[in-house]
Order: C-alpha cells, then structure tokens, then sequence
C-alpha cells in the first residue's frame, strides 16, 4: 500500500476565511504548547542557568511541534535566508543596537545620570579604547554567540506567532506581539534576576515599553525582508552590544533606573524609533 503524502496548502491561493481560521488554529496550538513548555523552562532556568537556553528555546520549540502537528512545513520562514533581502539588512542589525546606545546611555553619561566606567577587569588601556574593543567584541563573537539563543525566540515569536497574528487580522499584529513577548519575559523581572530596579513597578512599565517597542522593530524588519533571520542577527546584536558592551559600563546606583532594558532613556530611545518606523509604509514579502 503506497502512502499519499500530505503537503501544506499554499497560503496564497487560499481565501481570506481559511486563511484566518488557519492561522488562528496555529496560534492556538502554538500557545497550547508554548506555556507549558515555559513554565518548565522557567522552574528549570531558576535552579541553574544551565537551562537558559532551553527557556529562550521553548518558544521555537513550540513552533516546531506546532508545525508538525497541522503539517504546516517551514517554507514561511525562509531559512535559506532569504537571501538578498535579508543579507542586506546585517549591517543595520549590528548597527542598530549601537546607535541607540549612543542615544540612550549617551545622554546618560553626558549628564552624570549614570557613570561611564570600566568594568571590574579592564586594566591598562584608556576608558574610550577598552570601550570600542567591547564594541567591536560584542558586534562580532558576541553577536555570533547570541545566535544560540536568540534563533530560538525568533523562530517561535517573528518566525510564526507574529505571522500568524498577520494572517488571523489581529488589530495590531506587531504592537501585540511585542507586548507578548514582553510579558513571557516578565517573570525573570519579577524575581529579581533581569534588570530589576529599586522600583519594580516602574521597571515593569519600561520594560513593557522597551520590549513592546523592540518587538515592533523586530517584526517589522522580518516582514519587509521576508525572512526571519535578519531579526534572528538583530536581536543576537542587541543582547550583546547592549548588554556585555553599553550595560558593561554603566555605573552607579541609578544606572538601572535610566538605562538597561527598563531604564527609562532606552525605554524612550526605543518608543521614539518604533514610532517613526510605524508612520513608514512597509511593503511586506512573502511568508
């Protein structure tokens, strides 16, 4: 007995009402898998930090298991990198992330809100030199090293939930996502362990802010390249040259307050750009 094999339907020659209800049944099982899959990751990443990686992969985990279970494939993500379209966008990627360090932690340092430092370790090498080294660092092997984690977030938030809030006609497919992804990382705020300030109310609402913000870029650059990995590049460029560059040299008691992920500066920084992006009309390419 031959077995018939079972291919996808292509998403453009399906009508509108199917491609709602399609997308709507992914979102569905994808979050049916997607907590579960956290909550473990979460009681696991608190014991060590060996399981971070499996937490910043639960949500391409949930993917995957979501693509298997309605036989969806993984054609929509372009991971043959979309080329052009998305080989082009890896400057920005890396650039990105610096420019809003200059912003941010620049109006900072500028006005003795935060102090710029060396951290504990740099020795013999002027403060600017040691700072450019660690940028350059960080927007190399650090980059590349953040794409362990990072390509796991993005192939479950860009990579299919935000696609999928696309095509089920969310009201505002890409603020929701970011604000989605901003509360799946609200717990390791809460407990102290992620760039928590003295006030956790107000770090949560930066944070939020930041999140939500950054999550609207990252989709953004995903749906006008086509491919998920130029948001795979910048979001990996992010950890790295804000956290291990920008945040490496930020001191005092109030740093936390006015930069890092719920500081208020990069929190600004961020809306500010989000918002000019939104007022651009984006031409999106197929998924």
């Amino acid at each position: 007995m031959r077995t018939k094999a079972i291919h996808p339907p292509d998403r453009e020659q399906l009508g509108e009402k199917e491609k709602i209800k399609i997308a709507r049944k992914g979102l569905l099982v994808f979050f049916a898998m997607l907590i579960p899959l956290s909550i473990v990751g979460y009681s696991l990443a608190l014991t060590s930090e060996l399981f971070v990686i499996f937490l910043m992969w639960t949500p391409g985990i949930a993917s995957i298991l979501t693509r298997i279970v309605l036989r969806e494939g993984k054609k929509d993500i372009s991971l043959k990198l979309g080329f052009f379209q998305a080989i082009k966008t890896i400057p920005l990627t890396l650039l990105f992330p610096v420019f809003i360090g200059i912003m941010a932690y620049g109006i900072a340092w500028t006005t003795g809100l935060v102090q710029f430092a060396a951290p504990d370790g740099v020795i013999n090498t002027s403060l600017n030199s040691a700072f450019v080294k660690a940028i350059i660092m960080q927007m190399t092997v650090g980059t590349l090293i953040g794409l362990i984690t990072s390509t796991g977030e993005e192939l479950g938030w860009r990579g299919y939930m935000t696609t999928r809030l696309v095509d089920a006609k969310v009201p505002f497919p890409l603020l929701i996502s970011g604000i989605i992804w901003g509360v799946w990382h609200l717990p390791v705020l809460i407990l102290g362990n992620y760039n928590s300030g003295p006030n956790l109310v107000l770090s949560i609402i930066f944070f939020m802010i930041s999140v939500s913000s950054f999550g609207y870029i990252l989709g953004r650059i995903r749906l006008s390249s086509g491919s998920v990995w130029p948001a795979v590049f910048l979001h990996a460029a992010w950890n790295a040259i804000i956290q291990d560059a920008f945040d490496a040299f930020s001191h005092g008691e109030n740093a936390i307050i006015w930069t890092g992920e719920s500081g208020i500066l990069v929190a600004a920084c961020l809306m500010l750009i989000a918002w000019i992006i939104s007022r651009k009309q984006m031409i999106m390419y197929k998924w």
